[in-house]
């Protein structure tokens, strides 16, 4: 690892990102990859694209450019970098630049720093899908420089609104917000029986993950904010209708269901050439290569079914830190992680 590039995982972390608001960051990023010898421009989603290398094979890195909020000074600390987003997900984002610059004859690489990927709306992975697949596709998430990435939970998020004419408030029977509870446990047991004989990555998971309430003097209002992660096998469209069933049995104040977001589960082989490739070479850095399932999610579940080619997750970090005030990326690991990938985009080049 050079001095260069601890520079530019720092820098890129320097730069504020929040999703959506990733402007600045995507326009120094695609500076410094063109001074590193990339083709680099925005594209019309907003990415960050660096296009480096000439040949018949094509691997895309892509990796997310935004960060969920809450602002953390950046330093480095016992080496290692302190700050939002270091590791999910500019760390292996800045790792994929790293081992790109790297020219590998016959191959063709290209980086995405993708946008929105911290928002429902995944503009970035959306809009990258719409193009044509290539042959490998790396997501930048933390799995650890020793860790793969095969599997990523789905994710469905439903506001369930509640609304009915005021009541004085000694009125008999149950409060708008308690009517709303009370949906939230008939939606919670109808899901938690779908999977209830399952444990860990294959059971399905569902959080309360907001509740308002109010009125106007005219009408009372409650709402909830319900958020599930799906394991592969159980259908998102499946999900929503249980959903919206359990909430059509409700008896009492109007109650209606919006999607807010939706994204499909995604597992890839770890037989693929891909996976093969990223095995060798973290056995011959000195590990022995990890596999792994997440139950959050990533763009790779936009991009696994769109592109249906070889695909991991992989880079430097640990997913503990993601989104917690004490985010801090071990740069001994981002260095190992840039041997990993190097190796990696060699062995792509060797792939008849």
């Amino acid at each position: 690892m050079t001095h260069d590039d601890v520079a530019l995982v720092r820098g890129l972390v320097e730069i504020p990102s929040l999703s959506r608001h990733e402007g600045e960051a995507v326009e120094w990023l695609v500076g410094r990859m063109r001074e590193r010898g990339f083709r680099a421009t925005v594209d019309d989603a907003g990415n960050a694209v660096g296009e480096i290398g000439d040949g018949p094979r094509h691997v895309v890195l892509l990796g997310h450019i935004d960060t969920v909020p809450g602002e953390i000074p950046v330093a480095i600390e016992d080496d290692e970098l302190v700050g939002r987003g270091a590791v999910d997900a500019k760390g292996p984002l800045a790792a994929f630049v790293a081992a790109a610059t790297e020219r590998v004859p016959g191959l063709r690489v290209t980086v995405v720093g993708a946008v929105e990927e911290e928002s429902p709306t995944s503009a970035g992975a959306r809009h990258r899908a719409t193009l044509p697949s290539p042959d490998w596709c790396v997501i930048g998430e933390p799995s650890g420089w020793d860790g793969i990435t095969i599997a990523y939970k789905g994710r469905l998020v439903l506001r369930v609104a509640l609304e009915r004419s005021a009541r004085h408030g000694a009125a008999p029977g149950p409060t708008c917000s308690e009517e709303a509870l009370l949906v939230w446990e008939r939606i919670r047991g109808a899901a938690f029986a779908l999977t209830e004989s399952k444990d860990g990555f294959e059971r399905l998971d569902t959080r309360l993950e907001g509740m308002t309430s109010g009125g106007d003097g005219l009408r009372e209002r409650a709402e909830l904010r319900v958020g599930f992660r799906v394991p592969p096998g159980l259908a998102i469209a499946t999900l929503e209708d249980l959903a919206r069933a359990a909430v059509a049995e409700h008896v009492g104040s109007r109650a209606t269901v919006e999607r807010v977001a939706a994204e499909e589960p995604a597992r890839t082989s770890r037989a693929t050439p891909l996976a093969g490739a990223f095995a060798k070479a973290i056995t011959s850095a000195g590990a022995t290569p990890r596999f792994t399932q997440k139950s959050g999610t990533s763009d790779m579940n936009i991009l696994a079914p769109a592109w249906g080619c070889p695909m991991v997750a992989y880079g430097p970090g640990d997913s503990a830190y993601d989104h917690t005030p004490v985010e801090r990326l071990a740069l001994a690991d981002y260095a190992r992680s840039i041997v990993v990938l190097k190796d990696v985009l060699r062995r792509a080049s060797a792939v008849p």
